[in-house]
């Protein structure tokens, strides 16, 4: 057991400096492109995540309520980036990066419930600047571990001082319930020290936790619909 432990550190601590030397290899080569492309990826969360932030602003308005909980953003830090090119065998480069992956950049939008889901999805893709290029609705078909989440994958023009430049950014949607629980399922799956039987355990646990979260999302959206019929006249 100490054997093996000691084997899998020397092998991540391994891996983790090849890596860290493709790393140095590929930044010395392409620095100045890679920040340019690192800061167009940060540029266009901020426009996906400006669009969400006005969306809200409106139904607050509009309707005095606010589908949105929070936002979050983040960009693909360069290690993780060059680790999937590694496990695709795609050419280090920028260009590669920018032709193969979709989700260097992302934004995670968290609604109180399922209906605000969709009714914010449907008005991002209205929008005549927004290119869909891929959707994935893990809400109507959850994946086998229980996840649910609705994925898009957008492509947003950016508007530099010479030029407009279209840039792809992954989009996921997901109610509280879903967020925390897709929080734990990540603990769970990084946790490499976690004996197997554990593990199938937990992971039932969590299918079971999932399909409780799902229906306490749908039980309390049939509340606040309910409870809509009963507002008062402005």
């Amino acid at each position: 057991m100490i054997k093996e432990k000691i084997e899998r550190k020397l092998t991540r601590k391994l891996m983790s400096e090849i890596l860290s030397t493709d790393l140095i290899d590929v930044i010395k080569e392409q620095n100045m492109p890679f920040q340019q492309m690192m800061a167009f990826f940060r540029c266009a969360t901020m426009e996906v995540e400006t669009k969400f932030k006005v969306l809200n602003e409106e139904f607050s308005l509009k309707y005095d309520r606010n589908p949105i909980e929070s936002i979050k953003t983040r960009i693909k830090s360069p290690e993780s980036i060059l680790n999937k090119l590694k496990r695709r065998n795609l050419p280090l480069t920028v260009d590669s990066i920018v032709e193969n992956l979709n989700d260097i950049a992302g934004v995670r939008v968290i609604c109180s419930f399922p209906e605000d889901i969709y009714l914010l999805a449907e008005c991002l893709l209205k929008q005549d600047d927004i290119t869909l290029i891929e959707i994935k609705d893990y809400i109507q078909q959850p994946k086998c571990s229980g996840y649910r989440s609705l994925h898009l994958i957008v492509e947003v023009p950016i508007f530099l001082a010479q030029e407009k430049k279209p840039v792809r950014v992954e989009v996921q949607l997901r109610t509280i319930g879903m967020d925390f629980w897709a929080s734990l399922e990540h603990k769970l799956m990084y946790k490499k020290s976690v004996p197997e039987d554990v593990a199938a355990s937990l992971s039932q646990e969590l299918l079971d936790c999932a399909n409780i979260s799902a229906s306490l999302d749908l039980r309390m959206q049939k509340i606040r619909n309910q409870l809509a019929q009963y507002e008062d006249e402005p």
